[in-house]
């Protein structure tokens, strides 16, 4: 049997499972709907065993998974499963074709242990397969090519991967989507999974990037705490919650991953922008030899990990004071050394163009002052090699009307790539 012919056949066993006649139409509706509540759990949070064992959506969920356990592919041999899943992850490199290596993902329990065992990390394949994989680390040889497209009609950039927009239609895939929110006092990024929904409660709510009134400085916040929990969780310096709304497994509010900083220039006396980035959340062993950088396995297991929206009438219950950290503050590592920090090459002043000038490596075509390429920024006591200092690990460039280039590498990831990126695309009247 061709893998084409195993892919369709996992088509039509996670999109027809639960709609057996075996019973009324009552049971087909709710097979068929904890069905798909299945598959999307699976996609957005990876680990469904681990939801609410007392709710009734978990129940229909745990029923939902035996019924796919009792079909014809969950019962193959581990060896002969082993063998398909790593020929069909070897043969779908890229998408829209990688989504077969998802689907081997969405069949059962075990299908879903062996895909993840044969998927490895983009750090170690270069490839992004699983929505957790926009929060791991690149690749640490060849970077990620992604652009960004920005409507400004609705204030939203999409993030997509591959190499130009002329292969969005065949190769595109989207990964992230943003919306900018103009406050009285700062503007907001809200980056999100899908580019219809943005809101803070939904399970694709990513993080946000959030500056201050001058568009000098940004922070880069988290939904999720970082692997070694040492990121503090900064929140708004008034806002209080119920003792019963934060959940005990996870903090509830954003985390502070990171500070981007652009260097005032009134007068424009020092040439394009400079900017610094402080990883918070990737310490600066990550670049020596041997360091490895924090990567995440999974998203928040539930909507109950992120916080509830407080009640505009008077509590009953006590209030406990969340945070007070403010903008401006930087949180600690503690026990993890210094932080990451990246800087922008210094570009060079061509005399015959008139202009400063980068090597893009041709991914660049348009004079832009957003364009940038980010190095490590380090001392002499940091023991980092003088090619980890030179080698850029995230550039962006204009290349069109409202298209830009994004690629990133170790030991940034696709979110905190992005992040970064749309700093460059608020107003900074003080900067250039």
């Amino acid at each position: 049997m061709s893998f084409k012919s195993i892919v369709r056949e996992l088509k039509e066993i996670r999109d027809g499972i639960g709609s057996k006649r075996s019973g009324g139409e009552g049971k087909r509706n709710v097979h068929k709907n904890t069905n798909k509540s299945h598959v999307h759990h699976l996609m957005v949070d990876g680990n469904t065993e681990q939801q609410q064992s007392g709710s009734s959506s978990s129940s229909l969920l745990l029923r939902s998974t035996d019924v796919i356990q009792q079909g014809r592919w969950a019962n193959l041999p581990p060896e002969l499963l082993l063998d398909v899943i790593q020929r069909l992850e070897a043969s779908e490199t890229s998408w829209p074709a990688r989504q077969h290596v998802v689907a081997c993902g969405s069949v059962c329990r075990s299908w879903r242990d062996i895909t993840k065992e044969v998927v490895k990390t983009p750090e170690q394949s270069g490839r992004l397969t699983f929505p957790i994989s926009l929060k791991q680390p690149g690749p640490r040889e060849s970077p990620i090519q992604c652009f960004i497209k920005r409507e400004r009609a609705t204030s939203t950039y999409h993030l997509y991967l591959g190499l130009t927009p002329a292969l969005l239609g065949e190769n595109g895939k989207l990964l992230f989507a943003a919306r900018k929110v103009r406050r009285a006092t700062s503007t907001d990024f809200v980056i999100s999974l899908v580019s219809d929904d943005f809101s803070r409660a939904s399970n694709t709510y990513i993080g946000k990037l959030r500056s201050n009134f001058l568009g000098t400085k940004f922070t880069v916040y988290d939904s999720q705490p970082p692997c070694d929990a040492a990121v503090q969780s900064n929140c708004r310096s008034n806002r209080r919650i119920h003792a019963k709304q934060v959940s005990p497994r996870v903090p509830a509010g954003n985390y502070n991953v990171a500070t981007i900083s652009y260097e005032l220039n009134v007068l424009r006396s020092r040439g394009p922008r400079r900017m610094q980035c402080t990883m918070h959340s990737i310490p600066i062993s990550a670049i020596q030899e041997g360091g490895t950088a924090p990567t995440p396995t999974s998203f928040p297991h539930s909507l109950e990990d992120h916080i509830s929206v407080p009640s505009t009438s008077k509590p009953k219950e006590p209030l406990i004071p969340f945070s007070s950290t403010s903008l401006s503050e930087t949180p600690t590592l503690p026990g993890a050394g210094d932080p990451l920090v990246l800087k922008n090459k210094a570009p060079r002043w061509h005399e015959q163009l008139q202009c400063w000038c980068l090597n893009f490596r041709g991914r660049v075509t348009v004079a832009s002052v957003k364009n940038f390429q980010l190095v490590a920024a380090v001392e002499a006591s940091h023991q980092v090699s003088a090619a980890e200092q030179e080698k850029v690990i995230l550039q962006f460039g204009k290349i069109g009307k409202d298209i830009f280039t994004m690629d990133y590498r170790y030991p940034l990831s696709a979110f905190q790539a992005f992040a970064i990126c749309l700093s460059s695309f608020d107003t900074k009247p003080a900067c250039e």
